[in-house]
């Protein structure tokens, strides 16, 4: 296996969350859960000893575009729906840099979809960080691709007709190798999925359940309410049986259509968690349960597999083309052809 990190230069002194942090003022509204992910994502880094030079934060526009103004490292705040593009080129031609995507559901999966995609398709070396809240914040509260079917905002008065994407789903058919998702105010499996993201060799998305207090409040309350949290929160570990519950009653096992169905833990057919598998369909069928009533709602890493890196691929290709024909002359190629000179 591969180390993403293995060609990023190392800090020597110890790190800490401050080192992480810069002196512009933080400007979410108050409440907002994407405090909670800054404040997890900075204490978190140090673990990695990077270089803070040889870490890079690109984002698209939205509320949690301005990351990047609010990390001690390089960071690049584009345009809307662009940051997987742009930081596959940064991710492909720089191998001595951690690249990580910042993006939200409406910046990722509306008009940055085709983008985000085909990042996920060609296994590139980033970590893809996308906040989903279920709504447009940024310009004030319309809905987004992840907004239930139903949803009463500033642009759908009487409704939103829309089908949702399901963002693992999405990644999922476009054959990610890593797809997770987290919760903004669980800070520990937060981490914990920010650190297994981190050591994987291509891309990782990283879905994160993220609150927006003033245009969609509690729009994750099942998952975070102390009385209903652990009965339909599924935490999914690698190598575990499948059982949840706030007394580990329930379980999951296969239905006679191939679906997975919610049993008591003593049944017979109980699955087990395997992230790991080639074959993506349990993750997929995982990822399926969810639902707007957040009846059942796994989290953790749905799929973790190896294949190899787009930008370790083309930089193999890269090599052994000029072993063969030698350095390529870039004056040469640009004046190849049908070309004219205009004096």
């Amino acid at each position: 296996m591969s180390d993403p990190l293995a060609l990023v230069p190392k800090d020597t002194a110890r790190q800490t969350a401050k080192d992480f942090k810069t002196d512009q003022e933080v400007r979410w509204c108050p409440g907002c859960g994407d405090y909670a992910i800054l404040a997890a994502v900075q204490g978190f880094l140090p673990e990695l000893g990077l270089k803070r030079e040889n870490v890079v934060f690109v984002s698209g526009i939205g509320c949690s575009s301005r990351f990047p103004y609010y990390m001690n490292t390089y960071g690049f705040h584009s345009i809307h729906g662009r940051a997987p593009a742009i930081a596959t080129g940064l991710a492909s031609s720089r191998p001595d840099l951690s690249v990580w995507v910042v993006t939200g559901d409406g910046d990722a999966l509306s008009i940055g979809g085709n983008h985000l995609i085909h990042s996920l398709r060609r296994n590139v070396n980033l970590k893809i960080l996308l906040f989903n809240n279920r709504i447009y914040g940024l310009t004030k509260g319309q809905y987004s691709p992840t907004s239930e079917v139903g949803k009463i905002t500033k642009s759908t008065p009487l409704g939103s007709l829309d089908s949702p994407f399901n963002p693992i789903s999405l990644a999922l058919g476009a054959e990610a190798s890593f797809v997770a998702r987290t919760i903004d105010s669980d800070r520990k499996h937060l981490q914990s999925v920010l650190r297994e993201a981190a050591q994987h060799n291509g891309t990782s998305l990283v879905e994160i359940y993220q609150n927006c207090n003033i245009f969609n409040d509690d729009a994750f309350a099942p998952l975070k309410d102390p009385e209903t949290r652990d009965d339909v929160t599924i935490r999914l570990v690698h190598g575990e049986p499948i059982v949840f519950g706030a007394d580990r009653e329930k379980a999951l096992r296969r239905s006679p259509s191939g679906s997975l169905e919610v049993v008591p833990a003593d049944s017979p057919g109980i699955i087990v968690h395997d992230a790991r598998n080639e074959d993506p369909s349990l993750a997929f069928a995982l990822s399926r349960l969810d639902s707007p009533t957040f009846e059942h709602t796994p989290i953790g890493i749905f799929r973790q597999v190896e294949r190899p890196a787009y930008d370790e691929l083309m930089r193999e290709q890269i090599d052994e083309a000029v072993a063969q024909q030698g350095p390529g002359d870039l004056t040469a190629l640009l004046g190849s052809g049908d070309t004219w000179r205009v004096d």
